[in-house]
């Protein structure tokens, strides 16, 4: 689908010709980068928006977690002399790691809250419950797998994890079947994980297309990424970060992100306390942003047919305003508190 963000845009690191950015023509709408100004891409991936926005003559600040995005974004950084800078981290920090590039505010920033689609189609990253690989799913290659947590998380826990964050209803059965294999044998390879809950769940003939693995995949890889902890603490980053008058873009693909994103912006952009005639209107901090984007933005219908991963996208936007940045509750924000686990959960 290359209607939507030209042939290089997608193989920008490495070749990489697979990735699509989702969403690329709404991002570049909103983000709105312009020559001269400073933007922040805190998940680069395969450089889709970053080369967007360099050709609009923006400088880009990329930021990614995955060593391998790191590695294969140099050809970009190469190609774009100077105006990208390149940086290992989480996004979760994006403000600290924009000001160790000589950058103390910025004019934009961008987060596309998914999994790389380079990441879920290799194999040996272990994300995908359709092809055999180590139980892995680490974006940062570093710290707790997904097999340590299936192998070694209490089941109270597992059935916490995998009920809040993959939204699956029969967490307690999927959990307890789990931990019943085992105490046979650890745990080590997707589709030994993905055939177990395809025998606990079976097959939904209303839902044929759908893995029974699905939700508890996805459980998993929030889990061992902290993506939701990640996600709520960066929106507090770039809101420390950006200029009066800077834009944020969130593109998220599930409905606990979207939540977040949803929160925060209601919170933030809020004017007015509730209050009735019995009790006094509630005071109210002055409003750090203003919403862009009344509603989420969804994909066109030719999006959505051309690149399955843009079915389930939501953007939203706001512009800065020149209140002082607030404290973030990220709990308060949407993000449950799960079990501690080698400093997973909290």
């Amino acid at each position: 689908m290359m209607a939507l963000g030209d042939r290089n845009a997608a193989s920008a690191a490495g070749g990489l010709e697979r990735h699509v950015p989702v969403l690329l023509s709404e991002v570049l709408k909103w983000l709105d980068p312009r020559p001269g100004e400073v933007i922040v891409d805190g998940t680069f991936g395969a450089g889709g928006y970053s080369r967007a926005m360099l050709a609009r003559g923006a400088s880009v600040i990329g930021i990614d977690r995955d060593p391998d995005a790191i590695s294969a974004g140099q050809a970009l950084v190469s190609e774009a002399e100077g105006s990208l800078m390149l940086v290992s981290g989480q996004f979760a920090d994006l403000d600290e790691l924009a000001r160790s590039q000589g950058h103390d505010r910025v004019d934009g920033v961008v987060l596309d809250l998914g999994v790389s689609s380079m990441q879920l189609d290799e194999a040996e990253r272990g994300f995908s419950f359709l092809r055999d690989g180590p139980l892995d799913m680490r974006m940062e290659q570093a710290g707790p797998s997904a097999a340590d947590v299936v192998n070694e998380l209490p089941v109270r826990d597992l059935i916490r994890v995998v009920g809040l964050l993959g939204e699956e209803k029969r967490a307690t059965s999927v959990a307890h079947a789990i931990d019943t294999a085992r105490k046979e044998k650890p745990f080590s390879r997707t589709l030994e994980l993905a055939d177990l809950i395809e025998k606990v769940l079976g097959r939904s003939p209303k839902k044929a297309q759908i893995h029974p693995a699905t939700r508890t995949f996805q459980a998993l890889r929030i889990y061992v990424n902290g993506e939701l902890h990640q996600a709520a603490t960066a929106l507090g980053a770039a809101e420390r970060l950006l200029k009066p008058g800077g834009r944020l873009v969130l593109v998220s693909f599930h409905s606990l992100e979207d939540r977040i994103v949803k929160r925060f912006f209601q919170d933030r952009t809020r004017t007015r306390g509730g209050g009735s005639r019995h009790m006094p209107e509630e005071e109210v901090p002055p409003a750090t942003f203003e919403l862009m984007t009344r509603k989420a933005v969804e994909a066109t219908s030719l999006e959505r047919d051309e690149n399955p991963r843009a079915r389930s996208a939501k953007l939203r936007a706001g512009r800065r305003t020149d209140a002082p940045a607030r404290e973030l509750d990220i709990h308060a924000a949407g993000v449950p508190r799960l079990a501690d686990f080698h400093g997973l959960g909290g």
